[in-house]
């Protein structure tokens, strides 16, 4: 039976931390759960964990594809991947906030992370319950959206639990998620090469750069 922990009202960030204790332990423990973010409602687990990374990827239906990750802090960023200049001022601009980089990755994951493939897409929210569901389980959690893949990313709680109620740990609501829109994100090379437009616009990214 899913857990539901309702952090609506909560202002505080120690009774925030307080009341997110059993969604950080069904983590520690290779659970999944949904929580809100900044742009979507999120489905995420530990990205170390193969048996929890296994589990999320069958019940999205997602094949072949890698997982975002939602960090804690830029140090973690640092220590997972290799940041350029131009990702400096990115991060700079748009950070905490919605906005994924799509770095070389500078560690090994698991393979339903990166399927392979030498980067790794992450960013850092505008929320403080995803920061901390990160932060407590060493910095990173997976930040894939809380649907079936190919479906609509949910801005509401109860899209986001009426899908995955049976087949999940915990659920977080938090109400409505105030973007209401994924991400966008952006490959960092010599040139930036942009996958999917979202929340941040090309020519705010563009200007940032200049």
């Amino acid at each position: 039976m899913t857990l539901i922990i309702d952090v609506r009202n909560i202002k505080n960030e120690l009774e925030l931390r307080r009341a997110l204790r059993p969604a950080i332990e069904a983590l520690r423990q290779g659970g999944i759960v949904i929580y809100p973010t900044d742009t979507v409602y999120g489905i995420g687990c530990d990205p170390l964990n193969e048996n929890a990374l296994s589990r999320l990827l069958a019940l999205k239906g997602r094949e072949g594809k890698p997982l975002p990750l939602l960090a804690s802090e830029v140090e973690v960023v640092k220590r997972i991947a290799e940041v350029a200049p131009k990702a400096e001022k990115l991060i700079r601009s748009f950070w905490p906030g919605p906005l994924t980089l799509v770095l070389p990755v500078k560690i090994n994951f698991p393979h339903q992370v990166t399927f392979g493939r030498p980067k790794i897409g992450v960013r850092i929210p505008e929320s403080n319950v995803a920061r901390i569901l990160a932060e407590s389980i060493g910095g990173l959690i997976v930040g894939t959206s809380a649907n079936k893949s190919g479906g609509e990313a949910p801005r509401e709680f109860e899209s986001a639990y009426l899908w995955a109620k049976d087949k999940i740990d915990v659920a977080i609501d938090g109400g409505s998620c105030p973007i209401g829109q994924p991400s966008t994100v952006v490959e960092v090379n010599d040139e930036i090469e942009v996958i999917r437009e979202g929340a941040v616009g090309i020519n705010n990214i563009m200007k940032a750069l200049r």
